[in-house]
């Protein structure tokens, strides 16, 4: 099976963004993976290795994991990150981020898809930095395949010519069967020990829990893998934009909170100025 994985770079969550004007001032900001997209990386080395018997990471010469990243060079030190993990090449595709929205990218995928011919792409459910989690379904359209979004779970079937993907919905797990090739976008489940079935490793293989950890011989590895480099023109993708960002603003500060005497006192503040009751 060959797969195709995007990988988007987003700042560290955990670093505090300040506004310069109305953009967002990323000048000094740590770039990392887009954690959804790890999991798809993850969940792609799974349903092409045979981890049981001979190790992960070993898989059959016709399985193989491509990784695509949209972006600026620096976009680089993300996907060496997959192919530290166990990727086979990755493919880097020049572009502003500021020139980019999910049709521009679900757009350039689809070029990419063509010339790949994958059986599969994988995708994080959504982008962590914007929240936007359309650009899957926009490339499904654009390639007329089936789609299954949110999977928590992702068996091979019908001797490799499907998918069982399992979905968590308000009133439990929701099954779809999807034929391929199709696009699958991957939810936090996806990397459970026992989310991901691929037929060649054992049913009851367990993995450690969440995406791996690039080993040493895996980073060095990475250093003699292959970046292709492409730009947007030369895929014939025009980043016109369907959305565009106006301008950014702080929310309001907080008014500091009050006290109250007593319950019937809340409760009219509650209903005559929070309107809320």
């Amino acid at each position: 099976m060959k797969i195709l994985v995007t990988a988007k770079r987003v700042p560290d969550p955990e670093q505090k963004v300040k506004l310069k004007g109305a953009v967002l001032d990323v000048s000094a900001v740590n770039w990392q993976l887009n954690q959804f997209d790890e999991y798809a990386v993850e969940t792609a080395l799974r349903l092409t290795e045979n981890a049981s018997s001979t190790g992960a990471g070993a898989r059959a010469p016709e399985d193989q994991v491509i990784v695509c990243g949209i972006g600026p060079k620096d976009v680089q030190q993300q996907l060496r990150q997959t192919l530290a993990m166990g990727a086979d090449k990755a493919i880097l595709v020049d572009g502003a981020d500021d020139a980019l929205d999910a049709d521009v990218v679900a757009r350039t995928l689809q070029k990419i898809v063509e010339k790949e011919k994958p059986d599969l792409v994988l995708m994080g459910k959504l982008a962590a930095d914007s929240e936007s989690n359309d650009a899957g379904q926009r490339l499904a359209g654009l390639l007329g395949w089936p789609q299954a979004t949110f999977a928590c779970t992702v068996e091979i079937t019908d001797g490799g010519k499907a998918l069982s993907v399992g979905r968590e919905v308000d009133a439990g797990m929701e099954t779809k069967k999807v034929r391929l090739p199709a696009v699958v976008t991957v939810d936090l489940r996806i990397v459970a020990p026992h989310a991901v079935k691929n037929g060649k490793t054992a049913s009851d293989h367990a993995y450690a829990e969440g995406p791996r950890y690039a080993s040493l011989k895996g980073i060095m590895a990475a250093k003699k893998k292959t970046i292709e480099e492409t730009t947007l023109a030369a895929l014939g993708v025009t980043p016109t934009l369907k959305v565009k960002t106006i301008a950014l603003e702080a929310p309001p500060a907080r008014k500091a909170g009050i006290k109250v005497q007593s319950v019937e006192e809340l409760v009219q503040k509650l209903h005559n100025e929070a309107k809320v009751l």
